[in-house]
Protein backbone atom coordinates (compact mmCIF):
# COMPACT_ATOMS: atom_id res chain seq x y z
CA UNK A 1 0.00 0.00 0.00
CA UNK A 2 1.21 3.48 -0.87
CA UNK A 3 1.23 5.32 2.47
CA UNK A 4 0.62 8.63 0.72
CA UNK A 5 -2.76 7.33 -0.50
CA UNK A 6 -4.29 5.27 2.29
CA UNK A 7 -6.84 2.63 1.47
CA UNK A 8 -9.91 3.20 3.67
CA UNK A 9 -10.52 -0.55 3.70
CA UNK A 10 -7.23 -0.96 5.57
CA UNK A 11 -8.09 1.70 8.15
CA UNK A 12 -10.38 0.20 10.77
CA UNK A 13 -12.00 1.39 13.95
CA UNK A 14 -11.98 -0.44 17.22
CA UNK A 15 -13.93 0.57 20.31
CA UNK A 16 -12.12 2.86 22.71
CA UNK A 17 -11.21 1.02 25.93
CA UNK A 18 -10.17 2.11 29.41
CA UNK A 19 -6.74 0.67 28.61
CA UNK A 20 -6.34 3.39 25.92
CA UNK A 21 -6.26 6.20 28.50
CA UNK A 22 -2.46 6.68 28.59
CA UNK A 23 -2.26 6.61 24.79
CA UNK A 24 -5.06 9.17 24.48
CA UNK A 25 -3.46 11.40 27.10
CA UNK A 26 -0.16 11.31 25.19
CA UNK A 27 -1.93 12.20 21.94
CA UNK A 28 -3.96 15.06 23.44
CA UNK A 29 -0.71 16.64 24.67
CA UNK A 30 0.80 16.78 21.15
CA UNK A 31 0.96 20.33 19.75
CA UNK A 32 -0.86 19.60 16.46
CA UNK A 33 -3.79 18.16 18.46
CA UNK A 34 -3.79 20.64 21.36
CA UNK A 35 -4.01 23.45 18.77
CA UNK A 36 -7.60 22.39 18.02
CA UNK A 37 -8.63 20.32 21.07
CA UNK A 38 -7.40 22.72 23.74
CA UNK A 39 -4.42 22.98 26.06
CA UNK A 40 -2.68 19.77 27.04
CA UNK A 41 -4.83 18.17 29.74
CA UNK A 42 -3.69 16.37 32.85
CA UNK A 43 -4.10 12.62 32.96
CA UNK A 44 -6.91 13.04 35.52
CA UNK A 45 -8.75 15.41 33.14
CA UNK A 46 -8.47 12.86 30.32
CA UNK A 47 -9.85 10.16 32.61
CA UNK A 48 -12.75 12.39 33.67
CA UNK A 49 -13.59 13.37 30.09
CA UNK A 50 -12.94 10.16 28.18
CA UNK A 51 -13.29 7.14 30.50
CA UNK A 52 -17.10 7.23 30.13
CA UNK A 53 -16.63 6.62 26.37
CA UNK A 54 -15.48 3.08 27.15
CA UNK A 55 -18.88 2.25 28.71
CA UNK A 56 -21.44 0.50 26.49
CA UNK A 57 -24.17 2.67 28.06
CA UNK A 58 -22.58 5.98 27.02
CA UNK A 59 -24.31 8.01 24.28
CA UNK A 60 -20.82 9.13 23.25
CA UNK A 61 -18.80 6.39 21.59
CA UNK A 62 -15.02 6.45 21.30
CA UNK A 63 -12.90 4.74 18.65
CA UNK A 64 -9.24 4.10 18.03
CA UNK A 65 -8.33 4.27 14.34
CA UNK A 66 -6.08 1.40 13.35
CA UNK A 67 -3.91 1.14 10.25
CA UNK A 68 -2.89 -2.47 10.15
CA UNK A 69 -1.94 -3.19 13.75
CA UNK A 70 -0.92 0.40 14.52
CA UNK A 71 -3.09 2.94 16.36
CA UNK A 72 -3.03 6.17 14.32
CA UNK A 73 -5.86 8.26 15.70
CA UNK A 74 -8.95 8.80 17.76
CA UNK A 75 -12.57 9.46 16.88
CA UNK A 76 -15.79 9.92 18.77
CA UNK A 77 -19.44 10.04 17.85
CA UNK A 78 -22.40 11.28 19.83
CA UNK A 79 -26.15 11.71 19.66
CA UNK A 80 -26.63 15.38 18.79
CA UNK A 81 -30.11 15.90 20.25
CA UNK A 82 -29.88 16.50 23.99
CA UNK A 83 -26.07 16.60 24.00
CA UNK A 84 -26.29 19.34 26.62
CA UNK A 85 -23.95 22.01 27.92
CA UNK A 86 -25.13 24.49 25.29
CA UNK A 87 -24.47 22.23 22.32
CA UNK A 88 -26.98 22.01 19.47
CA UNK A 89 -29.97 23.16 21.52
CA UNK A 90 -32.10 23.72 18.39
CA UNK A 91 -31.56 20.19 17.02
CA UNK A 92 -34.77 18.14 16.87
CA UNK A 93 -33.66 15.21 14.68
CA UNK A 94 -33.14 12.10 16.86
CA UNK A 95 -31.11 10.55 14.01
CA UNK A 96 -28.42 13.26 13.98
CA UNK A 97 -24.95 12.21 15.09
CA UNK A 98 -21.88 14.35 15.64
CA UNK A 99 -18.26 13.38 15.12
CA UNK A 100 -14.84 14.62 16.18
CA UNK A 101 -11.50 13.02 15.47
CA UNK A 102 -7.78 13.55 15.08
CA UNK A 103 -4.68 11.84 13.78
CA UNK A 104 -2.05 11.05 16.39
CA UNK A 105 1.08 11.84 14.40
CA UNK A 106 1.81 15.21 12.79
CA UNK A 107 3.91 13.54 10.09
CA UNK A 108 0.79 11.70 8.87
CA UNK A 109 -1.19 14.90 8.21
CA UNK A 110 -1.97 15.83 4.60
CA UNK A 111 -1.60 12.24 3.40
CA UNK A 112 -5.25 11.16 3.25
CA UNK A 113 -5.37 9.36 6.60
CA UNK A 114 -7.76 11.93 8.09
CA UNK A 115 -10.18 11.54 5.20
CA UNK A 116 -9.96 7.75 5.54
CA UNK A 117 -10.70 8.08 9.27
CA UNK A 118 -13.72 10.34 8.66
CA UNK A 119 -15.04 8.00 5.95
CA UNK A 120 -14.66 5.02 8.30
CA UNK A 121 -16.63 6.87 11.01
CA UNK A 122 -19.35 7.83 8.53
CA UNK A 123 -19.63 4.30 7.19
CA UNK A 124 -19.79 2.89 10.71
CA UNK A 125 -22.49 5.35 11.83
CA UNK A 126 -24.63 4.85 8.72
CA UNK A 127 -24.71 1.11 9.43
CA UNK A 128 -27.40 2.10 11.94
CA UNK A 129 -30.56 2.75 9.87
CA UNK A 130 -31.83 5.28 12.42
CA UNK A 131 -28.92 7.65 11.70
CA UNK A 132 -30.16 10.33 9.28
CA UNK A 133 -27.22 12.71 9.18
CA UNK A 134 -23.76 13.24 10.58
CA UNK A 135 -22.42 16.63 11.52
CA UNK A 136 -19.14 18.14 12.55
CA UNK A 137 -18.01 21.60 13.54
CA UNK A 138 -14.42 22.56 12.70
CA UNK A 139 -13.10 26.00 13.56
CA UNK A 140 -13.48 28.40 10.61
CA UNK A 141 -9.69 28.74 10.33
CA UNK A 142 -9.03 24.98 10.40
CA UNK A 143 -8.66 24.70 6.63
CA UNK A 144 -7.12 21.23 6.81
CA UNK A 145 -10.15 19.82 8.68
CA UNK A 146 -12.63 21.55 6.39
CA UNK A 147 -10.92 20.12 3.28
CA UNK A 148 -10.83 16.68 4.90
CA UNK A 149 -14.56 16.76 5.62
CA UNK A 150 -15.34 17.98 2.11
CA UNK A 151 -13.35 15.07 0.65
CA UNK A 152 -15.44 12.75 2.83
CA UNK A 153 -18.68 14.16 1.40
CA UNK A 154 -19.57 16.80 4.01
CA UNK A 155 -21.06 20.11 2.94
CA UNK A 156 -20.58 23.38 4.82
CA UNK A 157 -24.03 24.42 6.02
CA UNK A 158 -23.48 27.58 8.07
CA UNK A 159 -21.24 29.35 10.51
CA UNK A 160 -22.39 28.82 14.08
CA UNK A 161 -21.33 29.78 17.57
CA UNK A 162 -20.72 26.81 19.85
CA UNK A 163 -19.67 26.66 23.51
CA UNK A 164 -16.12 26.35 22.10
CA UNK A 165 -16.50 29.44 19.88
CA UNK A 166 -17.08 30.02 16.17
CA UNK A 167 -17.41 26.93 13.99
CA UNK A 168 -18.45 25.80 10.53
CA UNK A 169 -21.39 23.40 10.77
CA UNK A 170 -20.79 20.69 8.16
CA UNK A 171 -23.31 17.96 7.32
CA UNK A 172 -23.31 14.62 5.59
CA UNK A 173 -26.80 13.28 5.02
CA UNK A 174 -27.68 9.65 4.48
CA UNK A 175 -27.80 8.96 0.74
CA UNK A 176 -31.27 8.23 -0.61
CA UNK A 177 -32.18 6.97 -4.08
CA UNK A 178 -33.45 10.43 -5.13
CA UNK A 179 -30.76 12.45 -3.35
CA UNK A 180 -27.13 11.26 -3.18
CA UNK A 181 -26.28 13.19 0.04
Amino acid sequence: MDLDKPDATVLTLRPFAASDMRLLHDWLCRPHIAQWWGAAPSYAEVEDDFLPLSSPESSIKGYIAMLGGRAIGFGQSYVVIGSGEGWWEDEDDPGARGIDQFLANAEELNKGFGTALVRALVEHLFEDPSVTKIQTDPAPDNDRAIRCYEKAGFVAYSEVVTPDGAAVLMLRRRATPDQPR
